[in-house]
């Protein structure tokens, strides 16, 4: 296993520099290294490293939905809240009608079955939105109007519907007498759920974070590790009742970051680098489940049935967002960011067929086909229109972290040691703050345009002192200010 390990690094990172280099989303390199990796063409993944990928592809979908908690602001969910909902539902009820439509006579299936089939192409794939929408809220784009929000709570909440219908249409086909109400009725409980699973440890953990100064990656590896457990414990009650526990995951950086904001950032700081080899992870291995001889079998009638259900899907999303401030060209942007689906297709697209489903391969192949279809389309749309159609802000959050990345500036709470004095240093306070310099030329911009800097205080770590007593220093930091790392250096221990 351990050289399927380096087989996915190694050739992940390749495809991901390739497929940059000519203007493509990385991940979309990812996932067709994946599929060349996988046991169904050159088969460099060994046995072993195929049974745990669905745990490491839970992980690494664990991660980014952690980050994605750590940018949930309060106001911004308020504002995009009900447009989230009906957009949760809505696009895949009618993509699941107009597959249960087209597909019987295309592919020669039952109605139920064709229904089973809509349920498992209507689920949208975190795994490639939420990585773009934080991508995007990084640079600032769409912020203002709360749309990579509005895309995050979305999609998570869609794979939480279309699951639950899923299970209700397997259920109804084996002859399990399923009530139908009863099943529907579970979908908001299982939301709420979620949420409160992900409340109840965030709220521990931020009076854990508060009470003892544990440093950053002892943090980030208890938030991660927690996360892991919520996902464990929905599996553990799903025999009685279904928890969103990726849901839960989000709300977890959520109330950290609604309590706590400058431990929420330090916390994101550290999950943005454990995200380069989760990243890796999750898309060679959600391609290593491609079978393209699978997907070759649904042939043109497959391609149809898909094509058909992101009609009437993208015209659900569209009209999802009526009534919302996004003007045409953003409510298109969100359409094709509905578009993508991977994790759940490859996570259940093959369970009909272990069911005894009589169409069950035509199922696995349809959906097997939406990935390789949708995924890499869906990725591209998302950037090329994300970067033309997506506004900025004047002045944006991303630029200061644009300076703390490039200045590789500490976060409250972290230490440093002065380089000339041997003496450490313990940051107890930061400011964001826009600075007018003559020789702001020197970074490209007006002299007359502000420049994002940020302000650290620094309180002398001695024993028997409480923060904020004793001796302390303020320095401002920007790109045309003196580099932090000619005096500081931070340290990094657990």
């Amino acid at each position: 296993m351990a050289l399927s390990l380096a087989v996915i690094i190694l050739l992940g990172l390749s495809a991901d520099y390739l497929f940059r280099r000519v203007g493509l989303p990385g991940l979309v390199g990812m996932l067709f290294a994946g599929v060349l990796a996988g046991p169904y063409v050159l088969g460099l993944l060994s046995p072993e490293m195929m049974q745990v990928s669905g745990d490491f592809r839970k992980i690494a979908l664990i991660v980014i939905l952690l980050r994605a908690g750590f940018e949930l602001h309060r106001d911004t969910l308020n504002r995009v809240g009900r447009a989230a909902l009906i957009m949760s539902v809505f696009p895949a009820v009618l993509e699941i009608l107009a597959v249960v439509v087209v597909a019987p006579p295309l592919l020669d299936v039952t109605y139920l079955e064709a229904a089973i089939l809509g349920s498992i192409l209507a689920a949208v794939s975190p795994a490639v939105v939420v990585p773009l929408m934080i991508d995007f809220m990084d640079k600032g784009r769409g912020t203002r109007k709360g749309i990579p929000t509005l895309l995050l709570g979305a999609s998570s909440i869609d794979d939480v519907f279309v699951i639950v219908v899923f299970t209700v249409l397997l259920g109804m086909h084996g002859g399990q007498d399923v009530n139908l109400l009863v099943k529907l009725g579970e979908i908001p409980l299982s939301i709420a759920l979620g949420i409160v699973a992900g409340i109840l440890p965030g709220y521990l953990l931020l009076r854990l974070f508060q009470k003892y100064d544990w440093r950053p990656p002892r943090r980030t590896l208890i938030v991660l590790g927690t996360a892991i457990m919520l996902a464990w414990f929905e599996e553990v009650v799903k025999p009685w009742i279904q928890v969103a526990s990726l849901i839960g995951v989000m709300a977890i950086g959520f109330i950290i970051l609604e309590k706590a904001e400058p431990i929420a950032h330090l916390i994101s700081q550290k999950l943005k680098k454990v995200w380069v080899f989760a990243e890796l992870l999750l898309f060679v291995l959600v391609g290593a489940q491609v079978d393209i001889h699978v997907a070759w079998k649904a042939g043109l009638a497959g391609t149809l049935v898909i094509l058909v259900g992101l009609v009437f899907r993208s015209i659900g999303t569209y009209l999802s967002l009526l009534g919302t401030p996004l003007n045409w060209k953003e409510k298109i942007f969100c359409v094709v960011a509905y578009v993508p689906k991977a994790t759940v297709q490859a996570a259940i697209g093959a369970l009909p067929l272990a069911a005894g489903v009589a169409s069950g391969e035509v199922i696995l192949a349809v959906a097997v086909l939406s990935i390789l279809l949708t995924a890499p389309m869906g990725a591209i749309g998302i950037l090329f229109l994300g970067e033309r159609v997506l506004d900025r802000e004047e002045r944006p959050v991303y630029r200061f972290r644009q300076v703390r990345e490039k200045l590789s500036l500490p976060r409250v709470g972290e230490r440093v040691r002065d380089k000339r004095a041997g003496t450490v240093w313990k940051i107890i306070e930061e400011k964001e703050i826009w600075v007018n310099r003559n020789d702001a030329r020197q970074v490209g911009e007006d002299a007359a345009s502000p420049v994002p800097a940020i302000s650290l205080r620094f309180w002398r770590d001695e024993p028997g002192l409480e923060p904020g007593t004793g001796k302390t220093a303020s320095y401002r930091y920007s790109l045309i200010d003196p580099s932090f790392d000619d005096q500081w250096e931070v340290l990094y221990d657990a």
